[in-house]
């Protein structure tokens, strides 16, 4: 019996809106991280609506949302957008919104960084969200500019038992994060500070969201472990559909 084929990863990119045409930009550290886990990057575009969606979730294995620009908060219903906001794309940040919900609802494999993580808690309605961390967090430690800082993972949560420690340093660059989350998502880690680091769906086969960039840390390290469990997950679930696509084609 030959060897499955490596699982398909869709991987989200920023959407560049300048003149005189869009174009899209993937972070090679991204598509990397994937393939050095035995997946397959496949950048995807945001282009088309719920039905296009739903025929590129069909087609891959599991999914990446990666890192990103500050939401349009009018467009999700939740208030005015903060004056320090770099908004993201209107057509990029519908996309990406029932690129996220399609794939949880899916229970499609999923790994959220940075934007991504916020996207994960936003598209489910379960999540809100800090806009301006030092007008909303004043005095509170800086995380933009790649700042590294340590983070305090939850004990007997899926991430801490896959990444195997209970405190690690990571990269951060962000003035935005998630305020709270209610179900289906729970808190995995925190900073010295209690501002919310990571998210997951303990009933979900991988549902994990983190706040850092685990891509910009040293090759080796505690983060590669979220790429392969990424890639793990979605090994199984294209192996699961395989078998399930052969036993109906035998009957």
């Amino acid at each position: 019996m030959s060897a499955p084929a490596p699982p398909l990863i869709a991987v989200n990119g920023l959407l560049d809106a300048g003149q005189p045409r869009q174009s899209l930009r993937l972070d090679q550290r991204y598509a990397r991280s994937v393939a050095q886990a035995g997946g397959i990057p496949v950048a995807i575009p945001p282009v088309g609506g719920p039905r296009d969606v739903e025929r590129l979730l069909a087609r891959v294995d599991g999914l990446l949302l990666t890192g990103g620009d500050d939401f349009v908060m009018e467009r999700l219903g939740l208030g005015d957008t903060h004056p320090a906001a770099d908004p993201t794309p209107a057509e990029k940040q519908d996309f990406d919104v029932l690129l996220a919900r399609g794939a949880l609802e899916r229970g499609m494999p999923v790994l959220g960084i940075c934007y991504g993580m916020q996207l994960m808690g936003l598209a489910s309605g379960s999540a809100r969200l800090h806009q301006h961390l030092p007008e909303d967090l004043p005095g509170s430690q800086g995380h933009t500019n790649g700042i590294v800082h340590d983070v305090t993972l939850r004990e007997g949560t899926k991430l801490a038992n896959l990444l195997d420690v209970d405190r690690l340093p990571v990269v951060s660059r962000h003035h935005q994060a998630l305020a709270d989350v209610t179900p289906p998502w729970r808190v995995c880690a925190r900073d010295g500070e209690g501002l919310i680091e990571a998210i997951e769906n303990p009933d979900a086969p991988f549902a994990i969201g983190v706040q850092w960039h685990p891509e910009l840390s040293e090759p080796g390290s505690p983060h590669d472990r979220l790429f392969r469990g990424l890639v793990g997950a979605a090994g199984m679930a294209a192996t699961r559909s395989a078998f399930q696509r052969a036993t109906a084609s035998s009957t």
